[in-house]
């Protein structure tokens, strides 16, 4: 076959492909046993895979006719992208599609969390005592990473009236985004002790595992609200535990944590104030149809180019080209 999805695209692009290449949707090669999974690639072209399938040398060295796999995830954590350089394999992955979807998540996280008494009736606790809210208006909302989700949610909170402090470790005070996206750079101090709320969406690499300690934590200014997107692996558990205890931080809000990260025998398990949500962030129609448009142009491309010479992850970090992930008008359908 031509391509094997073990993540399915939506519908219409799905079908989109399937006119120009033969397809096999098998999720359940995704757990199946090496060997089973083995003679299902060893005539594949292309791969669409779940964020969780690892993508290894010896799983790209029992795909001979491999030129591309794919991920509705901007993330590379588990793709091999060495290996998959040797042997030519292009990686896609559609990286704006859910910039948008994310950016909302945490301005609902932050709405949520400045008016937690709106959470008892979603539910069903209709005679909840009423509590205090607070407003995003005046408030001081704390960047933590500047990635691409940090630029469409300074916009949505300055509309509100927010005022935007920022840090990004990888990001210089002086260089010329903070005054595009009008957020004031500070130390990371800084921010720590005066933000109201603090957004967190850092762009993770391995040596940021654990970047906020205790030391870093300590500076925070009594009752925050946190939200974040970024891997949990940023906080330190036993930190967190402590401002969560102490009301350092009044409640956190995080997508996305690893296994393990407040299960039973972590310091977080039995916090109810730390609220964790598996992924939601990115699990918008609008995002999942950007994500798979995106895809299967790239897959036809591959397939279709007379000379296959392209390594999107590593030589340029994949973009979804002219596609305007903030409006769904510009997506590209069967006519592009």
């Amino acid at each position: 076959m031509d391509i094997l999805l073990l993540e399915r695209l939506l519908p219409e692009a799905e079908a989109w492909l399937e006119a120009r290449h033969s397809i096999a949707y098998r999720p359940e090669l995704a757990v199946a046993e090496p060997s089973t999974l083995r003679k299902a690639i060893y005539k594949t072209q292309a791969l669409v895979l779940p964020r969780k399938f690892v993508v290894t040398r010896e799983v790209l060295d029992f795909a001979p006719l491999l030129k591309a796999v794919a991920r509705l995830h901007g993330n590379t954590d588990n793709t091999d992208l060495e290996a998959c350089r040797e042997r030519r394999v292009r990686v896609i992955q559609s990286t704006t599609a859910n910039v948008r979807s994310n950016a909302e998540y945490l301005l609902a996280g932050l709405l949520m969390l400045f008016r937690r008494g709106i959470a008892a009736p979603l539910v069903g606790d209709r005679h909840a005592p009423i509590r205090m809210g607070r407003e995003l208006h005046g408030s001081v909302v704390g960047l933590l990473g500047l990635a691409p989700t940090a630029h469409a949610l300074a916009i949505m909170l300055q509309s509100l009236g927010a005022k935007l402090i920022g840090y990004d470790p990888a990001v210089h005070h002086t260089a010329p985004i903070w005054a595009r996206l009008r957020v004031q750079p500070v130390s990371l101090e800084q921010l720590m002790a005066q933000a109201d709320a603090v957004s967190v969406q850092v762009l993770y690499a391995s040596r940021y595992r654990g970047f906020l300690n205790a030391k870093v934590l300590a500076h925070c200014k009594p009752g925050q609200s946190w939200v974040g997107i970024t891997r949990s692996a940023l906080f330190d558990p036993h930190a967190l535990a402590a401002a969560l205890n102490d009301g350092r931080i009044e409640a956190a809000l995080l997508d996305g944590a690893e296994a393990g990260f407040a299960s039973r025998g972590s310091p977080l398990h039995a916090l109810d104030n730390l609220m964790l949500t598996p992924r939601l962030s990115s699990h918008t129609r609008e995002a999942r149809l950007r994500a798979s448009w995106y895809v299967a142009h790239r897959l036809h491309e591959t397939l279709t180019a007379k000379s296959h010479t392209g390594f999107d992850a590593l030589s340029q970090p994949l973009e979804l080209d002219s596609l305007n992930s903030d409006n769904p008008a510009t997506l590209p359908g069967p006519g592009r």
